[in-house]
């Protein structure tokens, strides 16, 4: 039996076990795959004690993904440039290989949506300027956006981001305070929040979205609730709209193949499981 799990805290609200076991069954693969709460003080103490036991590897979400990427011994150039890994591969060596799948979810899930051209030569508008954000500016810069706007409350902080990435894309950077969204938004393709704001739990990001040009859509990398007030206000606008759901699918795929021996496929199956689970709670 092949083993692997998500290490986060808590980890109780994850999906992945759901997603993955899908996939198990879909493909009839002798495995399992866990949640496995862990504490941050434990977590280099819990990674080596689940690759002594056999684990393939495990997917690491909140609060881990830096951390995971301080231990990993080789790095993938996309967990490098956005500073964070969550996936993390045991080899047979001994070696922990660290990789960033997000920024090639989230560039999936934009492209089956919108369609792989739709940011290409155009700007965009990013809210948030953490771990999240980084992934995102490397999805959008891999779909050919020709400006990325990175929206902040703390701007010194987007700042930070826009000058650690400036030179590893492609793509113009520039950062802004959150109240220069009405300026930043008036003529872009794809707004993205990449802020946990609208959250179960958190409140939304009350920005207007009328300034936003008919023709554009957003997207809000939350997937629980699957349709956050600023989807629902987007929808209700007419503007095309990506929850979180895809991102996380997308992002599993390259996971799954590395601690399965499969790629997986990413079907209107899996998203009903999914959907299923986030209705059941």
């Amino acid at each position: 039996m092949r083993i692997a799990g998500v290490m986060g805290w808590p980890a109780r609200q994850s999906l992945s076990p759901r997603l993955h076991g899908f996939w198990l069954r879909e493909y009839a693969i002798d495995g399992a795959f866990v949640a496995l709460p862990t504490r941050p003080e434990d977590f280099s103490t819990a990674l080596r004690g689940l690759r002594l036991a056999g684990f393939r590897g495990v997917n690491v979400t909140v609060p881990h993904k830096e951390a995971a990427f301080a231990l990993a011994g080789t790095l993938d150039p996309v967990a490098t440039a956005a500073g964070a890994a969550n996936l993390l591969v045991f080899g047979d060596d001994g070696r922990v290989q660290g990789f960033n799948t997000d920024a090639g979810g989230l560039a999936a899930s934009v492209a089956q949506e919108l369609g792989p051209d739709a940011v290409r030569g155009n700007a965009v508008v990013l809210l948030g300027a953490g771990g999240a954000a980084r992934a995102a500016v490397l999805a959008l810069d891999g779909l050919h956006a020709a400006e990325i706007r990175i929206l902040n409350r703390d701007v010194a902080r987007a700042g930070s981001l826009a000058a650690a990435l400036a030179p590893r894309v492609k793509a113009k950077l520039s950062a802004m305070a959150l109240a220069g969204w009405p300026e930043a938004a008036g003529d872009v393709a794809l707004a993205v929040n990449a802020t946990s704001a609208g959250m179960k739990g958190t409140p939304s990001l009350d920005l207007p979205l009328d300034v936003l040009p008919r023709d554009s859509a957003v997207c809000d990398i939350v997937y629980n609730p699957l349709e956050t007030d600023l989807l629902r206000r987007a929808r209700a606008r007419g503007l095309r709209t990506i929850d979180g759901l895809g991102m996380l699918m997308h992002q599993a795929v390259p996971s799954f193949a590395s601690f399965f021996g499969v790629t997986p496929k990413v079907t209107p199956g899996l998203r009903r499981e999914l959907e299923k689970a986030l209705a059941d709670g």
